[in-house]
């Protein structure tokens, strides 16, 4: 039997993990193949960013924000995390009084937050397009090598005691009564819990609920694409877009990241995603409209191998299964989870030991989307 088990090994699993461990919990964490895949997974780094998010999340990600820069500290890493400074570029007059309703409220979350005319934005970004008439700044938002990051959190939690199984995919969810008792894997091992079950397997989440719960939530995968080298000024912040499907960074010796939310396609036997041609040249195109530098990039690398899950109203679900006390499971985390997860995954651990929700996560409930 173990204290606290969890399903799923990235970085929310394997930050519960450490979380948990490092306040001498008894923990066994189960991740069906490495450390660090699915959602947490992919080329290039990872936006963690505050800039356009749903006002619900505004209070994790100034918690979040304290943490992200010293955090590799803490779990005895190299640095992961890098401050850049988010840009939401404007390019239409008709999202300017939107942006300025935006930054008021995530000025008043603590998230600071500017408004940029023309000149201020070319002065960060002087290799931005004529179009562009100004643009949200958060200058604490940056970006994280998030395979680093996954994989310090778990190591952190190896050391502090947690045992860390890969390649133990879980198959089964057993219940008794009001309890969650023991979860079996695909090797037909039985797992028994004592205190608490988590359920962090992202895309994996409404399979393991089963018949208990039924979530508005689907998957899909994302495009992310990897230029080669190009030649210019290069670019300096986090890029999003309030008009375009469009996010852009800088990547290593020259390369230029570009995503935003292109779909790809999935294939569910093989457990592979498929880049699109269509996806593929709309970003590109999005892409050379905000910087003209990149017309005419070459693309070295088009990924969509990555399954993310998405909620009908665009945040996470976080809450404890029905009719189970001792287990909470979360999913739907693309495009908002990687930003906040050190905040999130210190209060999950919380309430798994303590019993008790913490306040701020009481928005992210599955009760919400009750009639």
């Amino acid at each position: 039997m173990a204290e606290f088990v969890i399903i799923g090994g990235g970085v929310y699993g394997a930050g519960v993990a450490y979380w948990l461990a490092e306040q001498g919990a008894e923990v066994v964490l189960l991740e069906a193949r490495d450390i660090g895949n699915g959602a947490s997974a992919g080329p290039g780094k990872r936006g963690t960013r505050a800039n356009g998010r749903d006002v619900r999340e505004l209070p994790l990600i100034r918690l979040s924000h304290d943490m992200w820069p010293t955090l590799h500290e803490r779990l005895g890493a190299p640095a992961f995390f890098e401050t850049t400074g988010h840009l939401q570029l404007i390019e239409r007059e008709l999202d300017v009084a939107a942006a300025e309703a935006r930054a008021l409220m995530q000025n008043s979350f603590g998230t600071e937050t500017h408004l940029l005319d023309r000149t201020a934005v070319r002065d960060l970004e002087p290799a931005v397009s004529d179009a562009v008439i100004g643009a949200l700044h958060c200058p604490r938002d940056g970006v994280t090598d998030h395979t680093a990051a996954t994989e310090a959190f778990a190591e952190a939690a190896r050391r502090a005691g947690a045992e860390v199984r890969t390649n133990t995919k879980v198959v089964a969810v057993e219940r008794g009564g009001e309890r969650v008792e023991a979860v079996v894997t695909s090797a037909g091992d039985r797992v028994e819990v004592g205190r608490c079950l988590y359920m962090l397997a992202n895309a994996g989440v409404p399979q393991l609920l089963g018949e208990a719960l039924r979530l508005p939530v689907w998957s899909r995968t994302f495009q992310v694409l990897i230029t080669a080298p190009v030649a210019g000024p290069g670019i300096r912040h986090l890029i999003g877009h309030m008009s375009r499907t469009l996010a852009v960074k800088s990547e290593a010796g020259g390369r230029i990241m570009v995503s935003g939310g292109l779909p790809g396609i999935w294939d569910p036997v093989a457990e592979r995603g498929t880049a699109v041609a269509a996806s593929i040249e709309a970003n590109l195109a999005d892409a050379a409209a905000v910087f003209p530098m990149l017309d005419g990039a070459e693309v070295e690398i088009a990924d969509a191998d990555h399954l993310e899950t998405v909620s009908v109203d665009g945040i996470p679900v976080i809450d404890e299964v029905p009719g189970a006390a001792n287990a909470i499971y979360a999913t739907a985390w693309c495009g908002h989870g990687w930003a906040i997860a050190p905040a999130v995954t210190q209060m999950l651990a919380e309430w798994g030991l303590s019993g008790q929700r913490p306040a701020v996560l009481a928005p992210f409930s599955h009760n919400r989307f009750a009639g």
